[in-house]
């Protein structure tokens, strides 16, 4: 059985590909493929392995719709039409728990750097621009017994509220679809409405699923609702925030600052306004990468193909209705 890879993984996972039989070519340039060269390159192979690709759609499954399975490295998967996959009876996997721990780290650096003013500080450093101790200059805000609001209280962000509460005795309060009542039982979490999430948060931090419904969610109208002395922190899909609005909100003051390690579009653009201001901190989604925890994605991605080719079902799937279909 033959596989495609589209970026390169840790040798690790390639390691477990070909113990197991399969054939492995991949993409071996830094570029990204277009659609056309993602579709011809997997006229030959029987599954793909996905590495941070463009949209994967009914365009694209109709093209290769031979392939008997998809594994992304990825726990979000908003660039795959699941119908069109379901359709085509192609089983498709993603990597989620294993990444809880270093997304949430990012989050936590993201809380404490914009908090302090750090990227831009060192960056004066780094230009020159630090000339002498300035007592009042450029000031940064505590974090102690603060209230973090999370967007989305699942594995990430039960991570994060577990480090803030334990480094700062931050109080932790979060919206979503439906309760987490083991959440709140470990962190002593408060569940609140969307408005009072905006209301109350001194950080508020997002750890949802990109959907149609959260989809600039974090909006114009959101971010007025937010605290003055509120920072904004995005590790989960830059769309769940309007970048113009959040630009605005913190030009005009209505928040105090921001941390992305998502933006939209990505990469930012080095002109972008974001990078100039002194209390936000943007970095080049970085959440799942560490040495351990990309290892354990490419293993996981991996794994879910090999059970592929021995004619069981994938551990990690997506559209489980594919079996049934």
């Amino acid at each position: 059985m033959k596989v495609f890879v589209t970026k390169k993984i840790p040798q690790a996972g390639i390691e477990n590909l070909l113990k197991a039989g399969f054939d492995v070519s991949i993409h071996e340039q830094s570029d990204r493929l277009s659609q056309e060269e993602l579709i011809q390159a997997c006229q030959d192979v029987d599954v793909l392995l996905n590495v941070g690709q463009g949209k994967l759609d009914e365009t694209f499954f109709k093209s290769c719709a031979h392939l008997k399975g998809i594994a992304l490295t990825s726990v979000g998967y908003d660039h795959v039409d699941l119908a069109a996959a379901t359709e085509a009876g192609i089983p498709v996997s993603n990597t989620p728990d294993v990444l809880s721990d270093a997304t949430a780290d990012i989050a936590f650096l993201l809380m404490l750097a914009v908090s302090r003013k750090a990227l831009f500080r060192a960056n004066q450093v780094s230009s020159g621009a630090w000339a002498d101790f300035e007592f009042t200059k450029d000031l940064g805000i505590e974090l102690y017994g603060k209230t973090l609001g999370i967007f989305g209280l699942g594995r990430i962000g039960l991570s994060l509220a577990r480090k803030a509460q334990a480094a700062y005795g931050m109080n932790i309060i979060y919206h979503n679809r439906n309760r987490n009542t083991e959440a709140e039982k470990r962190v002593e979490a408060t569940y609140v409405n969307f408005d009072t999430l905006l209301r109350e948060s001194d950080v508020l931090s997002l750890h949802t699923n990109l959907t149609p419904e959260t989809q600039h969610r974090f909006n114009a109208e959101a971010f007025r609702r937010m605290k003055e002395s509120a920072i904004f922190i995005n590790t989960a899909r830059g769309k769940i925030h309007h970048e113009l609005d959040l630009i605005a909100a913190l030009e005009q003051g209505e928040i105090w600052g921001a941390g992305l390690d998502v933006t939209d579009p990505e990469p930012m653009q080095a002109d972008n306004p974001l990078l100039k201001m002194s209390s936000v901190c943007v970095f080049p989604h970085i959440g799942s990468a560490t040495i351990e925890t990309r290892t354990q994605m490419a293993l996981l991605a991996s794994n879910n193909l090999i059970a592929v080719r021995n004619g069981k079902k994938m551990p990690q799937v997506i559209n489980d209705d594919v079996y049934r279909k």
